[in-house]
Order: C-alpha cells, then structure tokens, then sequence
C-alpha cells in the first residue's frame, strides 16, 4: 500500500464514527457477468407482451411476439400502433430491421437500442421481451 495511502487512511479512520462502513471493492471492467441472469432457460413456444415508450408524439406502443428455442429466439412479429406519421415511420423501420438483429440470438444477450435509425421504439421493445423472460421462464 503506497505511504500516501496509508497517512490518510489513518487520518480518516481518527474521523470515523464508532461503527464503519467499508466499501466493497469495484469489480474489475472486464469481469464477467453473474451467471444466474445469463444461464436462465426458457420454456419454447410462442410468447406475446406489449411495450410502451414516448415519443415527441406522445404515448407510443408496440406488441412483440417472439418465438423461443432452446432459449433462442427463431422468430419475432412486431404489431404496430403509431400515433403519428413520423412513429409510423420509425416503427416500420424497426420492424423490418428487428429481425436480422435478433433471430438465433439468445433471449438473454439481447441488448436492442437502435434498429435501422429508430431509437425510441427500442424501449417499447426492450419493455416487452423483460415481459416474455419473466413469462417463458422455468421454474
């Protein structure tokens, strides 16, 4: 432990109050994930769950069906429900830009945020798959 480190830790612990607290150390930026979220398994089959957002239009929402295997998604249909023009047009695009994104993927690495320029469908998106896992899930 470097000199400095030690006279203020010293200096600090002459401050402390009777019982202290001691931060946990930070995990190192390359330690990998905890297993127990990413080796869930899911139920195959068909799963349906709607997802919400905001645009600058207003309310915006979207319904996601995924069709899971061995924990893969091997399909996935997006309903749409723009309330503008301009949600429209985002949500096409993230419709017909979703697919090649996810399909053979593991439903718990799916990390979506842009798909095809649109950003904010995204969250509707990512709303309901957390829906499915919690849905397809095994117990």
């Amino acid at each position: 432990m470097p000199l400095s480190t030690v006279a203020l830790l010293g200096t600090l612990t002459g401050c402390a109050a009777a019982t202290e607290q001691v931060a946990a150390p930070e995990p190192a930026a390359d330690a990998p994930r905890e297993a127990a979220d990413v080796d869930a398994s899911y139920r195959d089959g068909s799963y349906r769950a709607d997802g919400s957002y905001l645009s600058p239009a207003g309310d915006e929402s979207i319904i996601v069906v995924l069709q899971l295997e061995n924990d893969r998604v091997t399909g996935v249909e997006i309903g749409l429900y723009p309330t503008s023009a301009t949600s429209s047009t985002y949500q096409d695009m993230f419709a017909n830009g979703i697919g090649d994104l996810i399909i053979g993927q593991d439903i718990d690495t799916l990390d979506v945020t842009v798909v095809a320029g649109s950003s904010l469908t995204s969250t509707g998106f990512r709303e309901a798959v957390a829906t499915i896992r919690a849905e397809a899930l095994e117990s």
